[in-house]
């Protein structure tokens, strides 16, 4: 589904990314660990194409589709979702209305008409009762006074109404006490199947316990330098980074 080939990427002219190449298939979840600016989530905003972030070097592709050139808007319709380290506030436009939008948006890049509005009521009740979120919360402004978990569920709620090929959870553990981290985590499991992928970029291996990596990548100095299986996060947890920086000396 998703092949990223040699890719070199930088921000205000720092380079962050120095050679990453990865391979997801569908019905996967990958993790990718490492320490505070190694990479993790320039790597996030290079899949999704936000404009700040400059590739360099390299091709990403979806489906055989090279995607490199293609804006974040573009890469919204061709099914990438990125869950947000800190989700914007929008007064004033409620959570129902901003799907709403986002859905039409997307069906409009593919030549379809607006979802008739009984299939787009049907498909809220659906996914809010799925993720267990009280109806009330969707008439809320978009994460305007919502709390960290609740920022959070509403990602994935929109991740469950938008039903990308890929979705990619930057940090989506930041700031959640256990139980919210057991919703959001919940929420991604009801949603995963054999036809969609998940990239979790995590700093801690309390994630894993609940969404249960296939592959854990470690990047560091802007390069995956180790990938294993889910034990590679329990050897991260207990060592810390350290003893993959003496093994790469």
């Amino acid at each position: 589904m998703l092949q990223i080939k040699d890719v070199y990427a930088s921000v205000e002219e720092k380079d962050i990314l120095k050679g990453i190449s990865l391979s997801v298939n569908a019905g996967e979840v990958h993790a990718i660990m490492g320490p505070n600016g190694a990479g993790k989530s320039t790597l996030a905003s290079i899949i999704a194409g936000k404009e700040e972030f400059e590739l360099t070097k390299g091709h990403i592709t979806i489906d055989g589709e090279d995607i490199t050139e293609l804006d974040a808007e573009e890469r919204a319709h061709k099914g990438v979702f990125l869950s947000f380290q800190y989700p914007v506030e929008i007064p004033g436009v409620s959570v129902t209305n901003f799907i709403k939008t986002a859905i039409n948006e997307n069906r409009k890049a593919k030549g379809l008409k607006d979802m008739p509005a009984s299939e787009m009521l049907k498909k809220i009740k659906e996914k809010a009762d799925l993720l267990e979120i009280d109806r009330k919360f969707l008439s809320r402004s978009l994460n305007v006074g919502f709390s960290g978990g609740e920022k959070k569920r509403n990602e994935i709620f929109q991740m469950a109404m938008l039903e990308p090929k890929l979705a990619i959870l930057d940090e989506t553990d930041s700031g959640l006490d256990i139980d919210a981290l057991k919703v959001v985590a919940n929420g991604v499991n009801k949603l995963k199947n054999k036809d969609n992928a998940v990239i979790v970029i995590t700093h801690y291996q309390r994630l894993l316990d609940y969404i249960v990596p296939d592959f854990v990548h470690v990047i560091m100095d802007g390069k995956i330098v180790k990938s294993g299986t889910k034990q590679l996060a329990y050897e991260l947890e207990e060592k810390g980074y350290d003893w993959i920086k003496e093994e790469l000396v």
